[in-house]
Formats: C-alpha cells, sequence, structure tokens
C-alpha cells in the first residue's frame, strides 16, 4: 500500500513537472522593435498611386525592421515632446489599440517604448478573419478600442471616433505597404465576440476592424 502511494506521488510530481515545462515553454518575451527608418521610401504621390487592397499573401515572414516601420507609420509617436503620433485622433483619446497576431504568438504594439508586448503565446491568425489567407499572412493587425478612454462620450459617438480613428491608422499601414512594395487590406469580416474571447479582452474593449499584412503572393 505504501509502495502504491509512493509511485502516486512520484507519478503527480512527474505530472506537475512536464505540466511546469509546458507552460514554460508556451511563455513568450517582449519584442523590442528597432528605430523607425523615417528617410527612404517612395514619395507620397507615388504611394497614393499604387495605393490597393491585395488577398494573395506569401508566408514569408517580415523582418524586423519592416515590422517596427510599418507599426510605426501605423500610430507611432512622432513628436517626442508631446507623445503626439502619426494618425490623428479625436479630442487626442489615443483609444486604439493595435494588436498584432504572428505565428509566434499575439502582441500588443507599446508605441510609448517601442515594444511588442505580449499578450498570448498562440497562433490566433485563423481567428482574426473568415478569409483563407488569414491564417497563413505573416501579420494579421487587430484594432481594439479602449472605450474606457472614452467614458465622456454616448455609446454613438464612442463608435463614431473609435471608428473613424482606425480609419485612419488603417489608411497609414496601406500608404506605407505601397511605399514599401508589401501587401495589405483592410477587413471587417471578422467573429469578434469569438476573437474578443481568444484575445481575453475586458467588456470594455471593442475590436473594431482587422488588417492583414505580408509579402504579395
Amino acid at each position: 500500500m505504501k509502495m502504491r502511494s509512493f509511485f502516486t506521488a512520484v507519478l503527480m510530481l512527474t505530472v506537475m513537472f512536464i505540466y511546469s515545462l509546458a507552460v514554460f515553454a508556451q511563455e513568450i518575451k517582449p519584442i523590442r522593435l528597432l528605430a523607425p527608418q523615417t528617410a527612404g521610401g517612395k514619395a507620397l504621390m507615388q504611394a497614393l498611386s499604387q495605393r490597393r487592397s491585395m488577398r494573395e499573401f506569401s508566408p514569408k515572414e517580415l523582418p524586423l525592421q519592416v515590422i517596427s516601420d510599418m507599426l510605426w507609420a501605423a500610430n507611432g509617436i512622432n513628436r517626442p515632446d508631446s507623445g503626439r503620433r502619426t494618425a490623428p485622433s479625436a479630442m487626442d483619446m489615443q483609444e486604439i489599440d493595435i494588436y498584432v497576431s504572428m505565428a509566434g504568438g499575439l502582441y500588443l504594439f507599446d508605441s510609448k517604448n517601442n515594444v511588442l508586448a505580449p499578450v498570448l503565446a498562440e497562433d490566433i491568425r485563423a481567428l482574426t478573419g473568415s478569409q483563407p489567407f488569414v491564417k497563413d499572412a505573416p501579420i494579421n493587425l487587430i484594432y481594439v478600442a479602449d472605450r474606457s478612454k472614452m467614458s465622456r462620450l454616448t455609446a454613438d459617438a464612442a463608435d463614431f471616433y473609435s471608428a473613424t480613428d482606425t480609419g485612419f491608422i488603417s489608411e497609414n499601414v496601406y500608404l506605407y505597404c505601397a511605399s514599401e512594395g508589401l501587401a495589405t487590406v483592410v477587413r471587417g469580416y471578422v467573429e469578434k465576440s469569438a476573437l474578443a474571447k481568444a484575445m481575453k479582452l475586458r467588456p470594455d474593449q471593442k475590436i473594431i476592424l482587422a488588417q492583414t499584412v505580408g509579402y504579395p503572393r
């Protein structure tokens, strides 16, 4: 009886050890982004002439410099003395957060520290849209409105301004992609409730749109 108890205890400890290793293996670390390269690229009028939506993507990963530049263009800080951004924000609420879904996990763009903060050690790209290309494209951006920063507004006004501000950010991504020869498309076909659950969002966080970015196929 004592021998059985001993083996049971050893088995439980072994299971706990394996579980702890699995949890540790699933942890992801912050990704320090590179300083944006603000020189170069195509002229604005040329980028505008080439701006378009594309729905065929190569699975090739984007270099860290490209990811860094794209996120800075999207809504990075371009005036460090005031913390103002590359995209306008109604009443400077800065309510739109950019989540970055990649094969290695889900991250939150921290523009103040120029870091991708880890959120989930899971590949949830397939949940970011119903189109077949989203699960294999290297990056899917998810624009989430933090309604806790919009408490002074009515629900209708919060919906309007969060949608407007997301439009500014997503267009910045379009122009960056046009300038750098990347493919992108902004998407509204998202099962928002399922995605919000997977992202572990709070009730006062609302998914607005998603946007796929990668190299053209």
